[in-house]
């Protein structure tokens, strides 16, 4: 048990880039205008290709383009509790310590396109689906340390074994030795994952108030997971002295030795003396096992890398609805899943080699990595001649992918809302919110991949150059909920606070010609 304890600590380095968005979570910041006012699947517009490709049939004729920038930045943070962190030689801030990873993404760029001619719309897109950058956690994560501090619960039974062999004639020489509880370790992490979507699709308009919509979306998808867990160190007690030692030598070292007192002893138990036999005969069997358990804690301790490319691609149908009554516009749209099998190319450490657990990032191995199917509904009211309030709701059905089960989380929902006011004829300003909703349970929650419930806000304004040019600019910012769980059983009870931080600022410009 205490073996494959030690084991995650190399599976934990390889999956933790999955903190990253992408698979259950779909990028639909794909356009300024939803930065704007999230509330945009029965808008009007050239963003419409991607939120409400069946109403882009009812833009005017000619060709529309819409060119956007996002800069987005994002931490993960997580608080871990475990008894045996107070035991960290450099991390002295008690039995919780705090792992924050930082996600950047500078330049987040997407393209929307659509022809329009009668009554058909032929329209391409393209933006980053899934994840965007990198995430870096550069203290490793809560997992990391709690296996790494597990190694000190060997403790009291080694500085035991110690004592007894002491009290050996001939064996005084142990006297004294002992392994302390401290611990020490460097860690790091770090996560970079793109899904590049690519769509192409037509809308036609059945009659001047009904427009379908019918396309395929191509995703790419690119990951890397690198980390590694090095110079694992542990405390050495020498009488009255303490020092900070390499655990995997330090541990092999001890192997070696215990190994020797056991030759020693076994020589004991078959002399003459039959007290000295008998106090050998006694030790034996612990000697043997310290011996054994100090060789796999050297061989657990040993520096781990590991380094894992992903790369795979799927293709999914699209189909959409538009539909004016008065002065409201209906509109639906559904993706459906996206069967995606990732093909790893990985270079891990020799001291990873073996361990059924990283079996999943094996050289050559083709993952699961489906994109949820996802149903958007959408409603726009035009209040005034120049007010508009909209509204939406967006359902993924993620646990259809081969990802997830029931037993870890439900499908998502988002619930969206915003409104849209045109100051004068060429000024325009928008606002917005969302409420995602994972329905995650606790199966499904890990410092390795984790996600909360939030809100969003966004807000911007569009500005008309000239009758054929528009500059949209908005600012976007996701408040995140808490998620607190707890794991184990005392003294060994692990506990862990998820949350989040999120913002995105954008940059776009819509063309007619």
């Amino acid at each position: 048990m205490r073996k494959q304890r030690l084991a995650t600590l190399a599976a934990a380095v390889a999956v933790a880039g999955s903190a990253l968005a992408g698979g259950l979570l779909t990028n639909t910041n794909q356009n300024i205008a939803f930065l704007r006012n999230p509330a945009r699947d029965a808008a009007i517009g050239i963003d419409g290709v991607y939120s409400n490709p069946a109403g882009v049939a009812f833009l005017g004729d000619g060709f529309h383009l819409s060119l956007n920038f996002q800069n987005a930045h994002q931490t993960r943070t997580i608080l871990t509790g475990y008894p045996l962190f107070v035991n960290n030689a450099t991390n002295t801030s008690g039995s919780v310590h705090k792992f924050e990873g930082n996600a950047d993404a500078p330049v987040v760029p997407s393209l929307q396109a659509a022809y329009n001619r009668g009554r058909w719309s032929l329209q391409f897109g393209f933006a980053i689906t899934g994840g965007g950058g990198k995430c870096e956690f550069d203290g490793g994560l809560g997992s990391f340390e709690q296996v790494v501090a597990g190694v000190t619960s060997y403790a009291s039974a080694i500085t035991d074994m110690y004592a007894q062999l002491s009290q050996i004639p001939g064996m005084e020489g142990m006297a004294g030795h002992a392994m302390g509880s401290r611990y020490a370790y460097d860690s790091y992490m770090r996560g970079r994952q793109y899904y590049y979507g690519f769509t192409l699709g037509a809308a036609y308009k059945v009659t001047d108030r009904l427009s379908v919509y019918g396309g395929l979306r191509l995703l790419y998808g690119t990951s890397n997971y690198y980390g590694y867990v090095k110079d694992i160190r542990v405390e050495h007690l020498d009488g009255a002295s303490s020092e900070m030692v390499g655990a995997s030598r330090h541990f092999a070292q001890e192997s070696a030795t215990l190994n020797q007192h056991v030759g020693r002893l076994e020589a004991m138990a078959e002399g003459d003396n039959q007290q000295l036999a008998a106090m050998a005969q006694q030790a034996l069997p612990g000697v043997r096992q310290a011996a054994a358990t100090t060789a796999m804690l050297a061989q657990a301790t040993q520096d781990i890398e590991l380094n894992c490319d992903q790369t795979g691609w799927g293709v999914a149908p699209i189909i959409g609805v538009d539909y004016k009554w008065g002065k409201v516009n209906l509109a639906a749209k559904y993706e459906f899943k996206t069967r995606m099998r990732l093909k790893n190319k990985s270079a891990n450490s020799l001291s990873a080699e073996g361990i059924p657990m990283l079996d999943k990032f094996a050289d050559g191995r083709r993952v699961p990595e489906d994109s949820p199917a996802m149903l958007a509904v959408g409603a726009q009211w035009e209040v005034l001649p120049q007010l508009r309030v909209m509204a939406g709701w967006h359902h993924y059905f993620d646990v259809d992918t081969e990802q997830y089960t029931k037993d870890m989380l439900t499908d998502t929902n988002e619930y969206l809302f915003g409104a849209e006011y045109d100051i004068t004829d060429r000024i325009q300003v928008s606002a917005g919110g969302q409420r995602t909703k994972y329905g995650f349970k606790d199966a499904g929650m890990s410092d390795i991949s984790f996600n909360v419930d939030s809100y969003s806000f966004g807000l911007g304004l569009g500005v008309a150059v000239t009758k054929n040019v528009k500059v949209n600019a908005a600012y976007f910012q996701t408040l995140y909920d808490d998620y607190d769980m707890t794991t184990g059983e005392a003294p060994a009870v692990t506990t862990n606070s998820f949350t989040r931080t999120n913002r995105v600022i954008g940059l776009g410009v819509d063309f007619k010609f």
